[in-house]
């Protein structure tokens, strides 16, 4: 069998989220296995790294996808960027060990959260951003995301469906900086949960303008009860930047 390993970039404006939804089907995953079906001639199941949400963006996502037919790595990225819609782009195409699997073999992750911070909006940002008119502290951000770091079970902050699975997740670090009226937030971890990053940012926002004392963020973590957080970042901010393996 043949391991392709894809970096993969997209604007998630128009589709419902990376993983596979069934009939009808409008995500990125989806999209990319019709057409490696039919460069392949059979069924082809690509897996990902992170399952981002409807909405988000990748600048480098990462997947892989086995089969037994042969391609040169040219091969397969021109045939996906020809047949993919303009908005999902392979910018590379490796052919790597069999045990090589994109989920489990990524060390960290960084997602990048993008808000312009001024009393207009941004015409050309607009669907890449958030927008917030009233100015945010960032020295009282960057003091409430220090509550996040490290390992903690991020129930309240995730609204993932599954009781089964493990809801603790390490936070390496969280950083804030401001460039040119954009406020970017970058969070680094092992992983997250579902809406996970948007909430965290969601909560840094409140801070940022005066709606919320950050000594509560500790209480809320240890209470597990989703109830006690408050705004959902937009989908439309947040983008996958970085996968480190």
């Amino acid at each position: 069998m043949n391991n392709y390993k894809l970096n993969i970039q997209y604007d998630g404006g128009r589709y419902k989220g990376w993983q596979r939804q069934g009939t009808g089907d409008q995500s990125i995953q989806g999209k990319i296995e019709n057409v490696l079906t039919e460069l392949v001639g059979e069924k082809v199941e690509i897996i990902g790294c992170s399952r981002t949400d409807a909405g988000v963006h990748a600048f480098d996502q990462i997947a892989n996808f086995k089969t037994s037919k042969t391609f040169t790595e040219v091969e397969v990225m021109n045939y996906l960027n020809h047949y993919l819609p303009n908005d999902i782009c392979i910018v590379d195409v490796r052919l790597v060990p069999d045990r090589f699997h994109a989920r489990y073999n990524a060390k960290d992750k960084t997602y990048l959260y993008k808000i312009w911070n001024k009393g207009y909006s941004h015409p050309f940002m607009r669907k890449y951003s958030m927008h917030i008119v009233e100015e945010l502290n960032l020295d009282k951000m960057r003091s409430a995301s220090n509550y996040f770091i490290g390992k903690h079970d991020f129930t309240s902050y995730s609204n993932a469906k599954s009781k089964k699975k493990s809801m603790v997740r390490e936070i390496y670090s969280i950083e804030i900086d401001q460039e040119d009226g954009f406020i970017n937030i970058r969070v680094r971890g092992d992983g997250f949960l579902y809406n996970m990053v948007r909430k965290i940012v969601g909560t840094l926002i409140e801070v940022g303008l005066g709606e919320m004392n950050p000594d509560r963020i500790p209480s809320v973590i240890e209470s597990k009860e989703r109830v006690q957080t408050g705004r959902m970042a937009d989908a439309e901010g947040l983008y996958l930047e970085k996968v480190e393996f």
